[in-house]
């Protein structure tokens, strides 16, 4: 995501990159690249010229510090005012602390609300909650099957009424044996319905005032850019939501609904779905985003997805290893397990600074992987903990058996070993850091992704 404009942004800001001041002209200069950008990333023009006008007047406000170039300076408000125009701070769900919290999702037809309504069903889950699915799309063919689908999937229960056409109803009493049953938080996924249906626009409107939500979150394609943020303005005079949730963000390569949208409708960003995995779910950070944006990578939140697969006793247990550079081939493989699980391979390595620019024209996914799983898994226990063992006999055993050739094995082995000793340096440095945050800083900087061909 954002690929486009963080190009675009940083070739608008070379003019200032050897400057020795801000003048006038090159900061107006500048501005004209940026606000093109903006508006090829499909940002209305308003919005754009308001944000190069803000930027350009605090930056020709402002003395250049010494040994702080033009640039620097430049690029800290370009922070600053991104961040502003995102929603300054994350915005996570509000949730009552005790009783039963009802969420409603609203949206388009087509915008992923059923599949968001499981992924954030497990991420709940995660934190403790004991979460009701509710399928009140009595319009769209297998929209109960699927969200069933999902519950099971991620072991949520779903309440569904096939017999019942009428979704204020179904909702009601969902909510109703929720309460009843003790459930901390109860998610309402309805039809996707357009702006323009007043029917529709009625219909989600009476679930709103019947079952009266605690949240309303409304739900929309990324990728739609421009026309979501007018769609989202339109729901919100009906809705009056709490907050917005992109889904397809990894396919947004423009951005424009994720700049744009909060500012608009005065409504925070709350989540972003970044794959289709149900754990490619993110809180909405508007300064990391930023970050992101400007090519500056986003560590906290790569080690934030690595703890939530690796527990503290594994974390202590792996780290320990590493420093004593004892981390071996059977840690490496269980490592690609949790990190395969932690959403998609180019989005993680684009949060380490320097990697994203370096990558953007990869191609990545979990196949990938198969190769170095295929070798490893050849490999007995006692190769597995001591790869220094293997001669060429036991290599041309595994490249058989793995379907693999002896060259490979090789390769595997010279990037598995300057990948530890690089771990090592940087776990020293990481203040009791996840090691799967070391070890994907580790792989995102390696000449070549391991098993990719």
């Amino acid at each position: 995501m954002f690929e486009k404009l963080s190009d675009r942004l940083e070739q608008a800001m070379r003019t200032l990159k050897g400057q020795g001041r801000i003048t006038e002209n090159n900061v107006s200069e500048t501005m004209k690249e940026i606000r093109r950008a903006l508006l090829d990333a499909d940002v209305g023009f308003k919005i754009a010229k308001d944000f190069t006008e803000e930027v350009k007047a605090k930056a020709l406000g402002q003395d250049v510090i010494k040994h702080v170039s033009p640039g620097q300076l430049l690029i800290k408000i370009m922070n600053e005012e991104l961040t502003r125009l995102m929603g300054r701070e994350a915005s996570p769900l509000v949730l009552k602390p005790n009783g039963t919290s009802v969420v409603l999702m609203s949206g388009l037809q087509g915008s992923g609300k059923t599949t968001f309504t499981g992924k954030l069903a497990l991420l709940l889950k995660s934190q403790g909650k004991k979460v009701l699915m509710v399928a009140c799309d009595v319009y769209r063919p297998a929209a109960v099957d699927q969200l069933q689908i999902l519950g099971e999937q991620i072991g949520v229960p779903v309440y569904a009424d096939r017999d019942q056409k009428n979704p204020v109803l179904i909702a009601a009493q969902a909510v109703k044996q929720a309460k009843t049953e003790g459930y901390s938080v109860v998610l309402v996924d309805t039809a996707g319905r357009l702006a323009v249906d007043e029917a529709m626009m009625k219909e989600i409107s009476e679930i709103h005032g019947n079952i009266q939500p605690d949240q309303t979150l409304f739900v929309v394609d990324a990728m739609t850019g421009q026309d979501a943020v007018n769609t989202a303005a339109a729901f919100n005079q009906r809705l009056n939501f709490d907050g917005v949730v992109l889904t397809k963000m990894d396919g947004d390569a423009r951005g424009g609904a994720a700049l744009t949208i909060s500012y608009t409708v005065g409504k925070p960003i709350k989540y972003v779905s970044t794959g289709e995995k149900l754990q490619a779910l993110d809180v909405f950070h508007p300064d990391r985003m930023a970050n992101r944006i400007l090519g500056m990578g986003d560590v906290v939140s790569l080690v934030e997805k690595a703890q939530q697969q690796i527990n503290a006793e594994e974390a202590a247990r792996l780290q320990k290893k590493i420093s004593k550079n004892q981390f071996d081939l059977q840690d490496f493989y269980e490592q690609i397990q949790q990190i395969k699980k932690m959403g998609n391979m180019k989005d993680l390595l684009g949060m380490i600074p320097g990697v994203g620019k370096a990558i953007k024209d990869m191609d990545f996914s979990d196949e990938m992987f198969k190769q170095t799983e295929a070798i490893i898994q050849s490999m007995t226990p006692l190769e597995r903990r001591e790869p220094e063992i293997l001669n060429g006999s036991r290599r041309e055993r595994i490249a058989r058996g793995s379907g693999t050739k002896v060259q490979e094995i090789n390769q595997l082995l010279k990037q598995f070993g300057e990948m530890k000793q690089m771990m090592r340096k940087m776990n020293g440095g990481m203040n009791g850091g996840v090691p799967g945050g070391a070890m994907g800083q580790a792989m995102g900087r390696m000449r070549s992704p391991f098993g990719r061909s």
